[in-house]
């Protein structure tokens, strides 16, 4: 079984702490290429157009700005570095040595600065998204096309792969040797049924948390739905299983607004 979550655009930046140390991250072959990304991010970020560049508003320039620093930056857990919807749902903050353990074998965070990483990863805050395409790296999602399927087509070993990230982040990586789920989540509220952008980054925040800390292995996407139903409970209104041609299969949860 492999986690794919995204990043969260939003960050707490560590306090204090020794900088980011790539050799140590996991995936170390992807060292030089994060080395590339960062060098570009601090480059860009310290530009007159870095705003507009890095597709940002004017109430972002802190973040902007340090950038500039990224490699002198404190580090800490990924975990706690990345913030939101999803994570707060999942309570990654809070997951102990031993979670952080299972979770360095089953779930990634696919990034645009690091390619992938696990919760256990040590990273400085930073503020980049797969879209932006960066100096003479060009568009992100491309640059990690190239590295990413080598280092997770390995990991995952034939296993599920469980996709919970935004479309930007899958161009990133479609995994190409194992089954593949896409969960997508929807809200019914009177008889009407819609894509609620919060309910689904949480719901897609509880079921990783879910599968990681009660040790669930699904082996097939029937197996994914019925830990997920078990999950949801009396909330849940249907779900629906449904087999693409091309891409990942998709588990559609409904659940009553």
């Amino acid at each position: 079984m492999l986690i794919l979550l995204p990043p969260s655009e939003g960050k707490t930046a560590p306090a204090s702490g020794a900088p980011v140390d790539l050799a140590v991250l996991s995936h170390p072959a992807l060292e030089a290429h994060r080395r590339r990304v960062g060098d570009a991010l601090a480059k860009v970020s310290g530009q007159r157009n870095a705003m507009e560049a890095l597709g940002v508003g004017a109430s972002l320039h802190q973040e902007v700005e340090r950038n500039r620093t990224v490699w002198d930056n404190p580090a800490a857990a990924s975990s706690t570095v990345y913030t939101g919807v999803l994570y707060d749902a999942a309570g990654m903050a809070d997951w102990d040595a031993a979670t952080l353990d299972k979770a360095r074998e089953s779930v990634r965070i696919v990034s645009a600065l690091w390619g992938a990483v696990s919760p256990a990863d040590r990273i400085p805050a930073y503020r980049l998204s797969m879209g932006t395409s960066l100096g003479r790296l060009g568009g992100l999602a491309t640059y990690w096309k190239k590295h990413l399927p080598a280092e997770l087509d390995a990991l995952a070993d034939g296993g599920l792969v469980i996709d919970c990230r935004s479309a930007s982040y899958v161009a990133a990586y479609r995994p190409a040797e194992s089954p593949w789920v896409a969960v997508s989540v929807q809200r019914e509220l009177n008889g009407k049924r819609a894509v609620v952008s919060h309910m689904a980054k949480h719901t897609r925040g509880l079921l990783a948390a879910h599968l990681v800390r009660d040790d669930a292995r699904p082996e097939t996407a029937a197996d994914l739905a019925d830990a997920a139903a078990g999950m949801i409970g009396d909330a849940l209104v249907d779900v629906t299983l449904t087999a693409k041609a091309k891409g990942p299969d998709e588990l559609t949860l409904v659940i009553a607004g």
